[in-house]
């Protein structure tokens, strides 16, 4: 397991830290760069730390880049240990893995390879659950500050969360997992002082590309704000781990103005 490329870490007590697992060039991408510009300690971990965005994140002097298999719960166990040794227990913990197998992608139920099916579900929603189920360990131990607030558990999931559309029953059955999950936890924790919330994501997310554009693998070209930007859904995600305990959210969907729904 390949650890952070960073030797130095400031003293927990100085900042916080936040815990992101599934290292993409989108979301997690956007939400290291906005955290790491808010303060924050950022960790984000992936199967590869050696992918090319984790590579220029990595010369962030705030973002610190990590190896780690989600569906492994030994290897999840093991990347919060380090994470706590290297910049501290994190505050702040982000699961962001689609979890979908390139070859159940746009297959009915008859011609689905049900060995891809139960990847799609290991993939998404079991690694989804072990990093959960670290993160709130990690919480519990800590003593409930003035604020009320020990710490945010966050889900990145999709519209299959709420619908399963034709010929995708393998990641509808995934997202519905993580939503029972995400939703046993919120009413779990959050009587404990733990924020835990799904963040919907009913769009095509435009990744940004070196030229300035947006675009989507499948959808092409962004035009017209016509797929969801990645840094704006990042801003989401800071503002739902800053949300007073009064007004805790525990669903929110985002979706471009012209999305039908």
């Amino acid at each position: 397991m390949k650890f952070s490329t960073h030797t130095e870490a400031s003293s927990p007590a100085q900042t916080e830290v936040a815990l992101i697992v599934g290292g993409g060039p989108g979301i997690s991408a956007s939400c290291a760069r906005l955290l790491a510009a808010n303060g924050f300690q950022v960790a984000i971990a992936a199967r590869s730390a050696s992918k090319p965005v984790l590579l220029e994140l990595a010369q962030h002097p705030n973002i610190h880049c990590y190896a780690c298999d989600a569906s492994n719960a030994a290897e999840v166990e093991q990347l919060f240990a380090t994470v706590a040794a290297d910049l501290g227990d994190p505050s702040l913990v982000i699961h962001n893995i689609d979890g979908r197998s390139a070859g159940i992608f746009r297959k009915g139920v008859g011609e689905a390879d049900s060995s891809l099916l139960l990847d799609t579900l290991v993939n998404s929603a079991l690694s989804a659950f072990n990093v959960a189920q670290q993160a709130v360990r990690s919480m519990r131990g800590r003593d409930l500050p003035d604020s009320g607030h020990r710490g945010t558990v966050l889900f990145t999931n999709a519209s299959a969360a709420l619908k399963g559309f034709a010929k995708s029953a393998a990641f509808a059955m995934a997202c519905q997992a993580k939503t029972g999950l995400a939703q046993s936890m919120a009413r779990e924790l959050m009587p404990e002082g733990i924020h835990v919330a799904q963040v919907i994501i009913d769009a095509a997310i435009g990744v940004p590309q070196a030229d300035g554009n947006r675009k989507h693998w499948a959808a092409g070209l962004t035009q017209d704000d016509n797929m969801a930007d990645p840094d704006e859904i990042a801003q989401v995600y800071l503002q739902l781990h800053r949300q007073h305990r009064s007004t805790w959210a525990f669903e929110v969907a985002l979706r471009p103005w012209n999305e039908k729904w």
